[in-house]
């Protein structure tokens, strides 16, 4: 028997409309992928979708939909087949599917999380570079920034920067989509274009040195804690950030003795201001 081969381009929207027909028709998950390549009978040609609504009418809770539609963002093997696979359970009656407890609810969940941990890590780690006057004129941006994100979250979590940075116009760009702010609406692209990304990727920090300074003033190699940082700003991140550069270095001053210090080189260099007062009384 052969198996249902589907793309939905990576809309959850296109994935919902293929899932609804899919389970009209009684199509078990075990029948139908994703995006999977050629499947592993090899006699056996792909079945397209069928056509049409199916006898069966499938009602699940609202939260449920929520769920999927925030596990889709998730980059990884079987995006879009877990889901069917969850959905499928619910439909037919198994909201167990949905929970952690559960062998493919714990996956949802899972999934859920660190779609929600890279919403966050955007909007802890974009730094944004403005433009020069001139050439923020010719572009009608103020402000451009580059990031790398592991899950599809670019576009459900940047009216974060739309609410806090007022009428400022600026871009975000990554390898694969890109979005834009007027200082009213926002421009989700799907596919970036090649001029965005160029913008964001070349733009020069005029007060990165500035930073980059302040940053290392104030590092205290005594409170170093190098999983505790790797957890909280993950390394894929440092090269997008001033102060990425730095760090190795700064970690390798506290491996190196620095942290009984309590401070950096350079302030612990540094002559103290002298307070001149009224002598002590003496007991």
């Amino acid at each position: 028997m052969g198996v249902i081969a589907l793309d939905c381009d990576d809309l959850f929207s296109t994935w919902r409309d293929q899932a609804r027909v899919l389970l009209g028709h009684g199509i078990d998950p075990a029948d139908v992928t994703w995006n999977q390549g050629p499947t592993n009978d090899l006699l056996a040609a792909p079945l397209p979708l069928p056509q049409g609504p199916g006898p069966f009418r499938a009602k699940v809770p609202a939260t449920l939909l929520g769920q999927l539609e925030q596990a889709a963002r998730y980059r990884g093997e079987q995006r879009w087949n877990l889901l069917y696979e969850v959905l499928w359970r619910v439909a037919h009656g198994d909201r167990t599917a949905m929970l952690a407890g559960d062998r493919l609810g714990s996956e949802l969940q899972r999934r859920i999380k660190q779609v929600g941990r890279e919403a966050h890590h955007l909007h802890a780690f974009v730094r944004f570079v403005p433009l020069p006057e001139p050439l923020a004129q010719r572009l009608q941006l103020e402000m451009v920034a580059f990031h790398e994100p592991a899950h599809d979250i670019l576009e459900s979590a940047s009216g974060h920067f739309a609410e806090r940075l007022g009428r400022l116009r600026w871009l975000i760009a990554t390898p694969q989509d890109g979005i834009r702010y007027d200082g009213q609406t926002l421009d989700y692209r799907r596919h970036c274009p090649e001029d965005w990304r160029q913008w964001a990727q070349h733009a020069e920090d005029p007060g990165a040195d500035l930073w980059r300074a302040y940053y290392r003033s104030t590092f205290n190699p005594a409170r170093l804690n190098p999983d505790a940082l790797r957890l909280h700003m993950p390394g894929r991140f440092w090269r997008h950030l001033p102060e990425g550069m730095l760090i190795p270095q700064l970690e390798g001053l506290a491996r190196q003795g620095k942290q009984r210090d309590g401070q950096a080189l350079e302030v612990g260099l540094q002559r103290g201001k002298q307070v001149i007062g009224k002598p002590a009384r003496q007991l």
